[in-house]
């Protein structure tokens, strides 16, 4: 079986449709691969069996039901797998990352998840009485005990640790920055946040470039204040996760979140060192949602963990809280008006049962193929109702939630040939570079609020290059490959919510192509 597999340019076929095949034009998102992913699907024969694709078993190979919990979690991350299923990823490798693996991470989990889902791996799928499905992911394992050895042996450990030295590990891996530059970071007022914020992300994005950032990553607002001089300090800092608290009184997740976001004092060896006061000092610490990703990891904090990182025997917080399954609106607990509508659905949950010293690891997941939620038990699987499995639960441990996608503003997203209408699973993924600050975040408003840019209406030299290539059709102004890029980088600097120098814009991150524009929009002499 040769696996078709399309990069991060498309190519416009002679009767104008867009297809995913290389090398004309840089996609601003990861939409395209769906083409690719749904040839490979139908010629790996997977689609019409009696049992879902994806839908399979994981061997126990000493102690690794934690890493099979999340592997189910994972695959099951639709955007993630499709990446790795229909992209050409190799191109992306970052060899020279002494960060990473070479590849080599990224290449196991890719092999694994052909394996898991199209059968055709290096690992080899065992299939029984065509009625169940297992893969012994051990090469896999190898691949990850060398980039994190602490996973080489057979011990148990934390499914929330694995998932971050996994995730980072691919990340190193697939880092689009071949050269990281040194950027000291900044320490804000609150006098202009949503400005300070896009400038911390245009830091990150300078040295985190890659499918990780742009599915998982958001960002924090973290404010500190000094309680003798009242100095405050606030800085913007990337987010992976949601890594919430537990009391006895909570009764939800957002309860948690509500602990979570709670202010708290710095006191004791704890203190806070003022820059003002130019010594340690009492303070007040708080952190904000600023801009949520379009995949949510929520972590709860259910083991203490003493000064070691181990998990303290016998020390397991075992509360049952109720899970939104769907429509988990975070809107008013994130601070930025940017960052798209924040109203998730769950798709995954790794859970933990037992104790810290004996427990065992699960997964739930819903299946892409026939809109059903299954249980992971290691190599054995089964159909479950969420309601009444893990609705009100103690066994979740981490969740997976994905950005439900608008109808109206994401309706690309939906494919049925894929399976069920999964549209509000998908969300639509943004190809982020430094040079494209409309595809942060940060740029993409909430429904209900508006951003206002200001334009330059000083030079008009490249309205005068509309104005003379237009040809009226329907309303609109066709401007032709050639000017598009001059006018598209004039957009971007106009509207950016930071400021951007020549030399960072990235010439391949803009579409050469011929883009409408409607009369009403163009700037007259």
């Amino acid at each position: 079986m040769s696996l078709l597999r399309v990069n991060s340019r498309r190519q416009s076929s002679e009767d104008g449709e867009q297809t995913p095949f290389t090398p004309n034009e840089r996609a601003s998102t990861y939409d395209h691969v769906r083409d690719a992913v749904l040839h490979n699907f139908n010629e790996a024969g997977v689609l019409n069996g009696s049992i879902p694709a994806g839908v399979v078993g994981l061997r126990n190979l000493g102690n690794t039901c934690f890493m099979n919990s999340s592997l189910q979690c994972l695959s099951n991350t639709i955007p993630l797998t499709d990446y790795f299923l229909g992209y050409d990823y190799h191109k992306e490798v970052n060899k020279n990352n002494f960060l990473g693996t070479g590849g080599q991470l990224a290449t196991a989990y890719a092999e694994l998840m052909k394996d898991m889902w199209l059968q055709k791996g290096k690992n080899g799928t065992i299939i029984k009485n065509d009625r169940l499905r297992i893969v012994p992911p051990s090469c896999f394992k190898k691949s990850l005990s060398k980039f994190a050895p602490q996973f080489s042996g057979y011990s148990q450990h934390d499914a929330q640790e694995l998932l971050s030295y996994l995730l980072d590990g691919i990340h190193e891996d697939l880092n689009r920055v071949k050269k990281r530059p040194y950027i000291e970071d900044k320490d804000c007022d609150g006098t202009n946040d949503e400005n300070d914020a896009a400038e911390a992300w245009k830091n990150y994005l300078s040295r985190n470039k890659s499918l990780i950032v742009d599915l998982f990553q958001g960002q924090f607002r973290n404010t500190c204040i000094c309680k003798e001089c009242n100095h405050k300090n606030i800085r913007f800092e990337p987010s992976m996760y949601l890594s919430l608290p537990i009391s006895d009184s909570c009764r939800t997740l957002e309860d948690c979140l509500d602990l979570f976001l709670e202010e708290d004092t710095l006191t004791g060896d704890n203190q806070w060192y003022c820059e003002k006061c130019k010594c340690h000092t009492d303070a007040t610490k708080k952190t904000d949602l600023w801009v949520l990703p379009p995949i949510l990891i929520v972590h709860l904090k259910r083991f203490t963990y003493n000064d070691f990182g181990r998990a303290v025997s016998g020390q397991k917080n075992d509360v049952a809280l109720k899970y939104p399954l769907k429509q988990f609106d975070l809107s008013r607990k994130v601070k930025s008006i940017g960052g798209g509508t924040p109203v998730y659905d769950l798709y995954a949950v790794s859970n933990h049962l037992g104790g810290t010293g004996s427990g065992h690891y699960t997964a739930y997941a819903l299946n892409r193929f026939d809109n059903a939620w299954y249980e992971f038990n290691d190599s054995s699987y089964q159909k479950i109702d969420p309601v009444t499995t893990f609705e009100t639960s103690s066994s979740p441990y981490v969740l997976f939630y994905n950005r439900v996608a608008p109808a109206a503003a994401e309706s690309a997203a939906s494919d049925s040939s894929l399976g069920q209408d999964i549209s509000g699973r998908i969300p639509l993924i943004r190809r982020q570079s430094i040079s494209r600050p409309d595809l942060w975040p940060h740029s993409q408003v909430r429904e209900g609020h508006f951003r206002e840019f200001e334009r330059s209406v000083t030079d008009t030299s490249d309205s005068k290059i509309a104005s003379n290539a237009r040809s009226t059709n329907g309303g609109r102004t066709m401007v032709t490959r050639s000017q598009t890029s001059k006018i598209k980088k004039k957009m971007v600097r106009d509207e950016m919510p930071c400021d951007i120098r020549d030399s960072e814009m990235e010439e391949d991150d803009f579409l050469e192509e011929e883009v409408y524009i409607r009369d009403s929009e163009m700037e007259e002499d």
